[in-house]
C-alpha cells in the first residue's frame, strides 16, 4: 500500500509528518516558507486524507515501515505528534534512511505511566475513541481545538487549522481508531534512547498532549537532544509560532 506524498522545492530534503486526524495541508505555511531551501516532501498517515487504509498495516510497526517506503533516501524528518511517533518507530527500524529526527510536541510516550509522569491519563484517548463512534465529526472538531487550547493566538488559529482539516479528504474512522490505539500503547522510550541520529525536538509552553516538561525528562534518555520550548505556544508550535519553527528547521538542514 503507498502512502500519499507531494514534492515541492529543490535541495536537501525533508520529510513532514503530520499528526492523528490532520493531513498534509496543516503543514502548507510552513512547506511554503522552505521550499527556497530544501525539497520538502508531505505524506498523510495510513487512512488520513488521501492515503489508503488496509487492516493489515494497522499497527505502530506497519505505519513505520509504509513512511520507510514513501519518504526520500537521507532525509531530515519532522515529526508532529502522532506523525513524531511514528517517526521514532521508523528511525529505530531503519536508521539508516534518515539523516535527522525533528520531533515537534510530540513524544516517546503519549500515556502516563508508572515513573511516566510527563504522558496524559489513559482515559482522556480511550474516552476519544468513545465519542469517536458516537459522532465522528464532533470528536474531530473538538480535538483541533484541544489542540491550540491554551495558545497565546488560539483563536487567531482555529479557524486556520479548521481551513486546513477541511481542504483534504476526511480521515477514514479505522485509520482514526487504529491511531488511537497506537498513541494508547506505544512507549519507545528505550527505542529513543537507542538512537544514534541527530535529534531535535521542539515543545510548545502550554501543551497539554506533549507538555513542555517533556523538555526536563526525555535528556535522561537522549542526552544528546537538542531541545526547545516555545514561550505561548500550544500543541501546533509550526502554526502559532512559524518563524521559530522555521529557524529550526533551517538549522537542522545546515548542520545534520
Amino acid at each position: 500500500m503507498k502512502l500519499w506524498t507531494q514534492t515541492s522545492g529543490a535541495g536537501d530534503d525533508l520529510f513532514l509528518v503530520h499528526g492523528w486526524g490532520m493531513n498534509a495541508s496543516v503543514w502548507l505555511p510552513l512547506a511554503r516558507a522552505l521550499e527556497k531551501d530544501c525539497r520538502v516532501t508531505l505524506v498523510e498517515l495510513p487512512g488520513h486524507g488521501e492515503s489508503p487504509w488496509e487492516d493489515s498495516a494497522g499497527g505502530l510497526q506497519g505505519w513505520a515501515e509504509q513512511l520507510l517506503e514513501a519518504a526520500p533516501a537521507d532525509a531530515v524528518w519532522a515529526g508532529w505528534s502522532l506523525g513524531g511517533l511514528v517517526m521514532q518507530q521508523a528511525a529505530w527500524m531503519q536508521p539508516q534512511k534518515l539523516r535527522a529526527l525533528v520531533g515537534i510536541a510530540t513524544s516517546p510516550c503519549f500515556v502516563r505511566r508508572d515513573g511516566w509522569p510527563c504522558g496524559i491519563p489513559p482515559l482522556v484517548l480511550e474516552s476519544f475513541a468513545a465519542e469517536l463512534e458516537a459522532d465522528t465529526g464532533k470528536t474531530l472538531r473538538r480535538f483541533l481545538a484541544l489542540q491550540l487550547q491554551g495558545a497565546e493566538n488560539a483563536r487567531e488559529l482555529l479557524p486556520q487549522l479548521r481551513k486546513a482539516f477541511d481542504a483534504r479528504p476526511a480521515p477514514r474512522l479505522a485509520g482514526l481508531r487504529a491511531g488511537l490505539e497506537i498513541l494508547l500503547h506505544s512507549d519507545l522510550r528505550k527505542q529513543l534512547g537507542a538512537l544514534d541520529l541527530p535529534l531535535y525536538w521542539m515543545l510548545g509552553e502550554r501543551d497539554t498532549l506533549a507538555p513542555a516538561k517533556l523538555g526536563a525528562v526525555l535528556p535522561e534518555y537522549q542526552p544528546r537532544m537538542q531541545l526547545q520550548v516555545i514561550d505561548g505556544a500550544a500543541h501546533a508550535p509550526f502554526l502559532s509560532h512559524l518563524p521559530q519553527s522555521l529557524e529550526l528547521l533551517k538549522g537542522v538542514l545546515r548542520h545534520a
